[in-house]
């Protein structure tokens, strides 16, 4: 865990300079999903594992659609797809129901890509242009 939380204030904090509370709350809770993916696709016990990409999908508690949020790719490990491996796992656990995530606004047509749609106007968190996005379940 901590590594995680590690990369996400190196790059969210740090490189992107955004102070702001990273540790949430959110991360605890029952229903909140970690993924992260190593990068360097070895099998590792025993030892500590370098943490190149992460996300983390939330429940929410009052029925809502599940959440993505904190998208994160380590500087060095950018550009390899890592993100996308860790979307997609969560689009193919999850993508019978609704998902939504706010996404920085210059990442839009990334997330288009695993089907989510831009759903309202752009707006300001830390400074930094975002987006509403949806995708929409495929349950019904």
């Amino acid at each position: 865990m901590h590594a995680l939380v590690r990369l996400r204030v190196d790059v969210f904090v740090v490189e992107q300079e955004c102070p702001y509370p990273e540790l949430d709350g959110r991360d605890l809770e029952p229903g909140t999903e970690h993924l992260w993916h190593t990068g360097d696709g070895r099998v590792r016990a025993g030892e500590r594992v370098p943490v190149a990409a992460a996300l983390r999908v939330l429940e929410d508690a009052g029925g809502g659609p599940r959440r993505v949020g904190r998208v994160v790719t380590a500087p060095s490990a950018r550009g390899q797809g890592l993100a996308s491996v860790l979307l997609a796992d969560v689009v193919g656990r999850h993508g019978h129901e609704d998902l939504v995530l706010d996404a920085q606004a210059h990442l839009a047509g990334w997330y288009a890509r695993h089907g989510f749609e831009v759903v309202g106007e752009e707006f300001l968190e830390d400074g930094i242009p975002h987006v509403p996005m949806r995708r929409p379940g495929t349950a019904g």
